[in-house]
């Protein structure tokens, strides 16, 4: 299956600043349980997008494609509580959720049209 070229780019500098989020977390405000979860979710979202570029089918391509729908999905999650909690300030915040909400968006765009053209 071919992934749009967009969606990989985004998803890799989203997952890079995931990583500078960690290293950030882990150093400078000595948070080392929490900061794991957005590490594991944030950077699995670009790489269930590479694996679908390689599916075994549609139906897989779409299965992967969810997964990294989920993985956003969950990403987001920590990013309202890393604010909520004040290791997130409002920019910092809205900074990395507005990247997210972006990522959420293409795959569940990708995701509708993939899904249409499964039952044609």
């Amino acid at each position: 299956m071919k992934i749009n070229n967009i969606i990989k780019q985004k998803s890799f500098d989203f997952a890079v600043r995931i990583v500078k989020l960690n290293q950030y977390l882990t150093n400078d405000k000595k948070e080392f349980v929490l900061s794991k979860q957005i590490l594991r979710s944030g950077t699995s979202v670009g790489a269930m997008i590479r694996e679908s570029e390689h599916a075994q089918s549609k139906a897989d391509f779409i299965h992967k494609l969810s997964v990294a729908q989920k993985e956003i999905n969950e990403t987001i999650y920590w990013l309202e509580l890393f604010h909520a909690t004040n290791y997130l300030s409002l920019q910092e915040f809205t900074s990395l959720n507005e990247d997210a909400v972006e990522i959420i968006k293409l795959i569940t765009s990708i995701l509708k049209t993939s899904k249409i053209n499964l039952n044609h």
